[in-house]
């Protein structure tokens, strides 16, 4: 895969919900999913977006975008965050500002 991003998750009962919402947020991409016992790397192309409003169709209205960094120990690409959606885009390509978001930058750490 050229220019990989995403989440690298803790493995948990949550897995599988999570994996849905970021597939049903990426509709135009291919998700791939690589386990590797403790932890499950989510990734693509270029840019993901994982949404708070369609992780509460998964995981229940109350669930809060807080919860979700509890199980992300690492990720890959420049991670920018609200208080709605979470993108994962890609450090070779210019940043598209996001209202509000705060940026954080990271190396693959996993």
């Amino acid at each position: 895969m050229n220019d990989p991003v995403g989440p690298v998750l803790r493995m948990g009962g949550e897995i599988d919900d999570v994996v849905a919402a970021i597939r049903d947020d990426n509709p135009d991409r291919e998700i791939e999913t690589i386990d590797r016992g403790s932890y499950v790397r989510v990734q693509t192309s270029t840019r993901m977006r994982l949404s708070l409003e369609t992780l509460r169709v998964y995981l229940g209205p109350s669930y809060e975008l807080a919860l979700f960094s509890s199980m992300m120990p690492s990720f890959v690409g420049r991670m920018v965050t609200s208080s709605d959606e979470l993108i994962w885009e890609s450090i070779k390509t210019p940043r598209t500002d996001t209202a509000g978001a705060e940026e954080k930058n990271a190396e693959e750490l996993v």
